[in-house]
């Protein structure tokens, strides 16, 4: 079985769970700055779902170039300062025309007099028509692992968390992240779902919500980080915060190895 770690066998991470200003990039990129910066040192930043605008189905006049924005400009200048990857989601136009709901894992600079974007990406694939997102977005289709710093992270967006057969851990990845504005109407599945996904994957699950509200609906948090065995650390309810947590890759190596559910899975 494959599997990636530090030397040290730990990682630390922090998910930022904030109020997301409507339509308001700049404010909303302060307000993540202020928040990541009083966190604890962290090898990973994880922020919401389009957290720099606010999950609109309009993405016509907020959606940035998907090379060279301001926030992606933004999220590699944090990756440089804090020496730690940073990752969220932003509405972006590509160079095709199409608008895409696209998650940037940023790792800092491999030349720090470059300002080029250094990471990889993932589109979101499942669409929340629901919603109306089908109706402006197009979905991406790749399936998308990063590593870092010898671990391995599985990106996905909202919705995407309610297919379990797109988010099978095909033994490829250790940590599964998940980027959301889910409303808190339906918050019983948002824990439930993140519980499923890390039992069933064998994994850590990092599920990163907003609070506050938008034109459409409220949200309430929930942000958590969640063990292979399915216990969370969830950051308290309608409060902006950062939790931080050091992942025992030691503990998850050794689950695997003495219960192979991953070598066991269905074809698929």
């Amino acid at each position: 079985m494959y599997f990636c770690t530090q030397k040290n066998e730990d990682m630390k991470v922090a998910l930022v769970q904030m109020d997301i200003r409507w339509e308001s990039p700049e404010a909303n990129r302060e307000t993540a700055e202020r928040l990541m910066l009083s966190a604890e040192k962290s090898d990973i930043y994880v922020l919401p779902e389009m957290w720099n605008t606010g999950v609109t189905t309009e993405p016509m006049g907020v959606a940035e170039p998907e090379n060279g924005g301001e926030t992606l400009q933004w999220m590699q200048r944090m990756a440089d300062k804090l020496d730690a990857a940073v990752v969220g989601s932003i509405a972006v136009k590509a160079q095709d025309g199409s608008y895409r709901n696209r998650l940037y894992f940023v790792k800092p600079s491999e030349n720090l007099q470059s300002s080029m974007f250094n990471g990889q990406w993932y589109d979101k694939h499942h669409l929340f028509s629901y919603g109306g997102e089908t109706e402006h977005y197009t979905l991406g289709s790749e399936y998308v692992t990063v590593e870092w710093r010898g671990l391995r992270f599985h990106l996905s967006v909202c919705y995407d968390l309610r297919f379990p057969i797109w988010l099978r851990n095909r033994d490829d990845y250790d940590v599964l992240i998940c980027v959301a504005s889910w409303p808190s109407v339906r918050m019983q599945a948002w824990r439930v779902l993140l519980a499923a996904r890390a039992i069933e994957n064998q994994c850590y699950v990092l599920g990163v919500n907003r609070i506050g509200k938008d034109p459409y609906c409220e949200y309430s948090g929930g942000t958590c980080v969640v063990d292979p065995f399915g216990f969370a650390n969830v950051c308290q309810d309608n409060e902006p915060q950062v939790l931080t947590q050091t992942l025992d890759l030691k503990r998850l190596k050794s689950f695997r190895q003495k219960f192979p559910v991953l070598k066991e899975m269905d074809s698929i």
